[in-house]
């Protein structure tokens, strides 16, 4: 899924896809990798100005279109996508910084030039010049910069200086006497970069922005990593598209398992990075504080990872992929150019490690439409519900109000619809009420209403929204894990219901659960994913016996649960015989989604992150918990962006299983670096670094729960990108 979401971004993506197809083909790119790193103009520029793609993020009175910063990211992802050669980059990032930075005179001088075609540059650190103050105010600055993307051939430039005091000065310059701009030797051979040398060149305030050095980078990550996330975008599909056909052995490469976990894992990436820029974009709207910590998380998940994407993608096409007349190369040095032209990396961590510490990103949803009517009714309910004293009776209230959960149909719930399940959430909120978790009954209550009887959903759904019943799930075996089809419990037809035999492994809240939901083998002669029936089993029923497993932590949520002709009644068969595997796909989809959908970043790592004194703390344990939150922040867009989908009526973009892999990444994470930070006093079970040590022993279960990360990494490579059965 690419950074935009709605109708008029894929509109937006597919014009610019259009335009770039006819105006830089491949072969006219190589052409010209001559010129395009002396900056010269390319021949396509006044198509792209009458396109709009130089102004449309712009305000209407400087020549833009208003069309935000989401809009922008969009037409720098598909350029980038195209490696369209030039200062496109360039030009948009120097319009942006003087659009937030810039005063009314120095917009109304520059703008309107940029706007119509007029070609800019910006630097992105102060190294290398030096400003003086002079009397009656301005500057006089000498100096030269580091590398400053697209200067060579520049127009306008936006340079920064360290003043004499030790502060910083930001400002804007044309080239021409005392402002000499040098192209470099490239490393990407689409576009200039060079060094910009200033001598005793007078700045008058009037040329001054009110930007900071970290203002005018976080602006630059927003938009390079909208093109980070073109560039592996196109290196994913490149590589995927070649092991489809490429054989080897008489098979073709991409039905190899360990190809076929690269590439997921590289799907997974650009999912991730997606979320990252387009989280990016709309924090540019959000305040300085939002964009510092949404830019900082985009530089680090998307900037080195399109670097490594492309050495990845090369070694996937092998040999060809290595050599200078394919493109993957173009691409790879486009990438590693953007990381370096920002970096390093570690710097961007350590930046968000402190960021963290005193904000955090607003992953909120603002509705637009909604009903007041409908808020202030769930609000008076649920402001009723928080007086009932006890626990049970405010479970008890809200199953009657249809609120533990509320997309569910009527009586069992209310029929919400997408944004009414946001405002009872944001109202469970505000009320100080817990909503309910049914765990297990989450996953079990939607087949049960889907396809149960009317006397099955009656008995198990309000029970179970009241907290009577609580469930279990008896699906795994000892010798069907991830593949569950292969299980052997028997279930055999008798008078009145059926008897089942077997073992279930790895059942959690066994001891605890009134129910659970169990596959049993009805008809052993049929092939494994048809002769399987999905029963309700009464965990009370004679012959079932639950014996706890002690887990790695120490702890028992595992349990075995063996079945010794345990009676089942006709009906608490759910749906037909031989069915039942279609029914549990239902199940683990739901468990998968349970599992990996979030919208907040975990509560648990704020608080982590404020109990470690970053400040006297060791740099890498700040920069280790700025990567640990970028994670986690992409991970929070990734959610919010499907919530968006499903609350405009468009289908889900990325799978449940790229969630679910993802979040198992941060809790490994979590745990694994967490832990690492206390050193020696970690080898002891009490305490904090005890705590952080038993955090670390519980992950495998977040790992194996719903299907293995290995088994999702082939659901995606195979339903998603439509790689081959090995």
């Amino acid at each position: 899924m690419s950074i935009g979401l709605d109708e008029d971004h894929h509109a937006l993506s597919d014009s610019v896809r259009g335009f770039v197809s006819r105006y830089a083909p491949s072969d006219e790119v190589r052409a010209g990798l001559a010129n395009w790193a002396r900056g010269t103009a390319p021949g396509y520029w006044p198509q792209l100005v009458e396109q709009g793609l130089t102004s449309l993020h712009l305000p209407a009175e400087y020549g833009g279109a208003g069309s935000g910063f989401i809009a922008l990211a969009v037409v720098v992802e598909e350029t980038a996508r195209g490696l369209l050669p030039g200062p496109l980059l360039a030009s948009v990032l120097t319009s942006a910084v003087l659009a937030r930075h810039g005063d009314e005179a120095l917009c109304g001088r520059s703008l309107p030039a940029l706007a119509a075609g007029g070609i800019g540059a910006t630097a992105v650190t102060t190294d290398g010049l030096v400003a003086t103050s002079v009397p009656g105010g301005g500057y006089t600055v000498n100096g030269t910069t580091g590398p400053v993307l697209g200067a060579p051939g520049a127009e306008l430039l936006i340079l920064g200086a360290t003043t004499e005091d030790g502060g910083q000065v930001w400002f804007a310059v044309q080239p021409g006497a005392g402002v000499e701009a040098a192209a470099g030797a490239p490393v990407d051979h689409t576009r200039a970069v060079g060094r910009v040398t200033l001598t005793a060149v007078g700045v008058a305030v009037d040329q001054v922005l009110t930007a900071t050095t970290e203002q005018v980078r976080a602006m630059a990550a927003v938009l390079f990593a909208a093109e980070a996330v073109g560039l592996a975008r196109w290196l994913v599909t490149t590589g995927v598209d070649y092991v489809k056909v490429r054989e080897q052995f008489g098979r073709t490469v991409g039905s190899f398992q360990a190809v076929k976990h690269k590439c997921a894992r590289m799907f997974i990436d650009v999912e991730a990075m997606s979320a990252a820029a387009w989280d990016a974009a709309r924090a540019v709207g959000d305040g300085d504080e939002q964009l510092a910590l949404a830019a900082a998380a985009a530089a680090v998940t998307c900037l080195p990872t399109a670097t490594e994407i492309g050495l990845q993608t090369v070694t996937l096409l092998g040999g060809i992929g290595y050599t200078w007349e394919h493109d993957t190369h173009l691409y790879w040095r486009r990438a590693m150019t953007l990381e370096n032209l920002l970096g390093p990396t570690s710097g961007w961590q350590r930046r968000l490690g402190q960021l963290v510490r005193t904000g955090s990103r607003d992953f909120r949803v603002e509705l637009a439409e909604e009903d007041p009517a409908f808020r202030a009714r769930i609000a008076g309910v649920l402001a009723e519900v928080a007086t009932v004293p006890d626990e049970r009776g405010r479970r008890e209230r809200l199953a009657a109000e249809g609120l533990v959960v509320p997309h569910y149909p009527k009586p069992y719930g209310i029929d919400a619809s997408p944004v009414e399940q946001l405002v009872i959430a944001q109202e469970y909120e505000k009320a100080g009420v817990e909503q309910p978790r049914l765990t297990i009954g989450d996953w079990a209550l939607p087949t049960i209403l889907a396809n149960g009887s009317e006397e099955q959903k009656e008995f198990f759904a309000p029970a179970t929204l009241r907290g009577d019943i609580r469930w279990c799930q008896l699906f795994s075996e000892p010798g069907a894990g991830s593949d569950l089809a292969s299980l052997s419990t028997r279930a055999e037809k008798v008078e009145g219901g059926w008897r089942l035999n077997g073992q279930k492994v790895w059942t959690s809240n066994a001891l605890e659960a009134e129910y659970g939901i169990c596959l049993a083998r009805t008809d052993p002669d049929r092939p494994k994913h048809k002769g399987i029936s999905y029963f309700l089993v009464d965990m009370a029923a004679p012959g079932l016996e639950i014996r706890p497993l002690r887990e790695a932590n120490g702890g028992y949520l595992f349990n075995e649960v063996f079945l010794t002709d345990v009676f089942v009644p006709d009906g608490r068969l759910v749906g037909e015989v031989n069915q039942g595997w279609a029914l549990a796909r239902t199940t683990l989809g739901n468990e998968r989604v349970s599992i990996s959908g979030m919208l907040k970043v975990p509560p648990g790592l704020i608080d982590l992150a404020a109990s470690v004194e970053l400040a006297a703390a060791p740099q890498d344990v700040t920069r280790e918990v700025g990567s640990i939150f970028a994670l986690a922040y992409a991970l929070a867009a990734m959610g919010l962006r499907s919530t968006l989908r499903s609350l405009s009526g468009l289908r889900p973009g990325a799978e449940s299983s790229v969630a679910k892999t993802a979040a198992g990444s941060l809790v490994t994470e979590i745990g694994l670096r967490t832990m690492r930070w206390f050193g020696p006093a970690a080898a002891v079970a009490d305490g904090p670094a005890g705590t952080r040590t038993q955090s670390y022993l519980s992950v495998p279960p977040q790992l194996i729960g719903g299907g293995t990360v290995e088994i999702q990494l082939n659901v995606i490579a195979e339903r998603i990108l439509g790689l081959p059965r090995g």
